[in-house]
Formats: structure tokens, C-alpha cells, sequence
């Protein structure tokens, strides 16, 4: 080979090197050998000249990192002007127990002022919005219609319409976006844990839903908001998206993550989904189960301060496996371990020890009714079908990445 060539062999390979360590350095996970995730938050250079000379808030937490660092500190030290920061459920840094308040406060390293949207009011007031320019929504959801960022955001959306406040979106990859299930919710099981007609497994990115939002009016009097997004890199519905933080207290991990839309039924039950232990949302059981072989003790920890039944002893099962290994390639939920769960009960008037909160978290009362009606998975499964096969026409409409079929 002659000099030449090796020449530029060696450049031609240094150059490669440089964008392989360059993609690394950013919050990024593995779609394929050859390509990374970039997420809408790292990419700064197609936001920052939006952001520069406006007085911006926030709308953040503990998953709004960018190359490890978090949002509000790398815009403060690009020089931008950040007025406040407002926060959704379990607070700033994550850690606050699921449905407890939170309240306004000063974030101690940069002095800004932190406004809660899980207090008082869900919703930003015109005062916190006074003079702002810009809001920035920041927030790594779970897609799952229950989980509350979304309400959050549609709260956020609907203040900014009022006010005549753009919002930037940074979006941020979905990993339940594999796959969309579940019942369709009725209008008036309408809740803070559920805002929209949709199914409890959407399979929609936070920028894809907020058009969605905007699109099918659901802001109050079909007010629209001025929207714009950053969208992920080499993403599509098929990616594989392992969370880098945890966006709440009990998804610790993408097992939990997995697990969590089939589980989280569990919660108006008498069966603890094991808050209160270092596995929840990847076990299930209650102290007069008499099934399964695994046992667990909840006790008071940082995301569930009064567990359920803490210090008892609850029997059931362990789906961590299950869902690392399994859950990707189910692409739909999981009811059998309720539906095992109530009809091995021996008490089964008292199994729905929260009626009201079940059917809110379903969206109907239909799926409850089914399962006391011992209806199997495959024939409550069925009577979704055409509600879905409804969805997935309209999401279609807003997607912003390839679609996972």
C-alpha cells in the first residue's frame, strides 16, 4: 500500500473514531451496532439560539439530563435566562411518594424559584407565568395514560394557550412505545390519571402526544398552543430505550418499566405491587394469598413512606425475569396475574378494595366487571379491538418516528 493511501486510511479512520466517541459522549442508548439515540435535549445547538434572550421557564425533573448533566444547570451556564422551573409529580429531584404534595420551594445550587404543579394547583397559574417568554417541557415519560406527566402536560399546554406563551418541547424516547393496548377511557372516568381518550398503552413519544393534544382539541375550548418540539435522533417505535434515570420512586429499572402498565391495575386491589421494597412494580402479593412462592416485607422507604402492608409478610410473585426478558416481545399487557390473582382469592367481594380507583385507572368499569365475570385475557382483549384499531388511525396522524409496524 502506498503512502498515500495509508494516509488517508488513517484520517479517514480517526474521523470515524471522533464521531464514535462524540455520539458517546452524549445520553444516548443502542438502537443497532451502528447507530445511537440522541435525544432532543442533547442536541443544543437546534435549541439555543431559540432559547437565547428569553426569560424561560421550565418544566422539569430529575430525568431532564443532558450528557449527564441536568437541564437547568447546562442552560444557566450557556448563559440563558432561566426565570423558573415548574415540576409534575414526586417534585424536582424524583423523590417524593406517589400522590404527595409538593410544595413550591428554591433550588439550592442555582437559587431558582421552583413552582409545584402537584400542590395546590396542577395547573400554572397566570402569576408563575408573569413575563415569561418561553416554556421548556423537559420530562421522560413512561407511556402510559395513568402516568401523570402527561395530564401535566396537558396542563402545561393549556396555560400557555391561555397566555399566549409558546412551549418547546425536548422530546425523549418512549420505552413502552412498542406498542399500544389496552381500554380506550370514557369520558366520564375522566381523572388527573387519566385526561384523554385513549388506550392505557398509547405508544406515543411526550412530542408526538403534545400534537395529538393540540390536534384533536382537547384543550379546553379547543384553545390551541404554540408548539414546537426537538426531536430524538435514529429513534423509531422499535427502539430498545433503557432509561439512564429513574422517572419516578418505584420504576427503578426497565424491568419495573415494562411491567409497570399491566401492574399498576394492581393498585386498587388488596395485592401490593411491592412499595415499600427495592423491587417495586416487579412483584406482586398480599398476606392472605395463598399462591406463589415468593415472599416479600414492605417497609417505609424514600418513594413510599407508608407502605402498604409494611412489615407484613405478602406471598406471590416475582416477574422481574418476566419482564427482562419477556416484555419486549409481548407487545401488549399482561392481565393474567390479575385475573389468577382474583379468581384464586378467597375473598373475592373485598378483591377491588378500591373500586373507584380501579375503574379510574381502566378508564371504564368494564375491565373489573369482565374479571369478576371471569372473562378470560383473550375475550377482554377482544371487546378492546375496534377502540384500538380507532386510535392507531388517529395516532397515525401525529407520529413523528417510523411506527413499529
Amino acid at each position: 500500500m502506498s503512502t498515500p493511501k495509508v494516509s488517508k486510511y488513517i484520517i479517514c479512520l480517526s474521523l470515524c473514531l471522533l464521531k464514535l466517541y462524540a455520539c458517546q459522549s452524549q445520553t444516548e442508548v443502542s438502537v443497532n451496532p451502528t447507530q445511537k439515540i440522541i435525544l432532543g435535549a442533547d442536541r443544543t445547538q437546534e435549541y439555543l439560539s431559540i432559547l437565547k434572550d428569553k426569560k424561560l421557564a421550565l418544566v422539569v425533573n430529575q430525568t431532564s439530563q443532558v450528557s449527564g448533566n441536568h437541564l437547568v444547570d447546562t442552560l444557566i451556564s450557556l448563559g440563558v435566562n432561566v426565570e423558573c422551573v415548574m415540576v409534575p409529580e414526586h417534585g424536582f429531584r424524583g423523590t417524593a411518594s406517589a400522590g404527595e404534595k409538593i410544595n413550591d420551594s428554591l433550588d439550592s445550587s442555582t437559587g431558582v424559584k421552583i413552582f409545584s404543579l402537584y400542590g395546590e394547583s396542577k395547573k400554572p397559574s397566570e402569576s408563575m407565568l408573569r413575563d415569561i417568554d418561553l416554556v421548556v417541557f423537559d420530562i421522560q415519560d413512561v407511556g402510559a395514560r395513568f402516568y401523570t406527566y402527561i395530564s401535566t402536560l396537558h396542563n402545561v399546554m393549556e396555560a400557555c394557550a391561555e397566555q399566549n406563551i409558546p412551549l418547546l418541547v425536548l422530546d425523549r424516547p418512549n420505552p413502552n412505545g412498542f406498542y399500544v393496548d389496552g381500554p380506550v377511557l370514557e369520558p366520564k372516568f375522566e381523572s388527573f390519571i387519566g385526561l384523554h381518550p385513549i388506550p392505557v398503552v398509547h405508544g406515543m413519544t411526550i412530542a408526538e402526544f403534545a400534537l395529538m393534544i393540540n390536534g384533536e382539541g382537547w384543550l379546553k375550548d379547543g384553545i390551541q398552543c404554540d408548539l414546537s418540539f426537538i426531536t430524538n435522533s435514529n429513534y423509531t417505535h422499535n427502539s430498545i430505550y433503557h432509561l439512564p434515570v429513574k422517572p419516578s420512586p418505584n420504576l427503578a429499572d426497565s424491568s419495573a418499566i415494562y411491567l409497570y402498565p399491566s401492574l399498576c391495575f394492581f393498585e386498587g386491589t388488596v395485592v401490593s405491587v411491592g412499595r415499600g421494597t427495592e423491587s417495586a412494580f416487579k412483584i406482586i402479593g398480599y398476606p392472605e394469598n395463598l399462591k406463589g412462592d415468593f415472599h416479600f416485607s414492605p417497609t417505609s422507604n424514600e418513594g413510599a413512606k407508608k407502605p402498604r402492608y409494611e412489615s407484613e409478610d405478602c406471598r406471590g410473585l416475582n416477574l422481574e425475569a418476566f419482564g427482562n426478558k419477556e416484555f419486549f416481545s409481548v407487545h401488549g399487557l399482561h392481565l393474567d396475574w390479575l385475573i389468577d390473582m382474583y379468581q384464586s382469592s378467597t375473598n373475592k367481594k373485598e378483591f377491588f378494595n378500591r373500586p373507584d380507583f380501579f375503574d379510574l385507572l381502566a378508564g371504564s368499569n368494564k375491565l373489573r366487571l369482565d374479571i369478576i365475570n371471569s372473562k378470560t385475557a383473550a375475550e377482554i382483549k377482544l371487546s378492546w379491538k375496534d377502540s384500538i384499531d380507532d386510535f392507531k388511525k388517529t395516532r397515525k396522524k401525529y407520529l413523528l418516528y417510523p411506527d413499529f409496524e
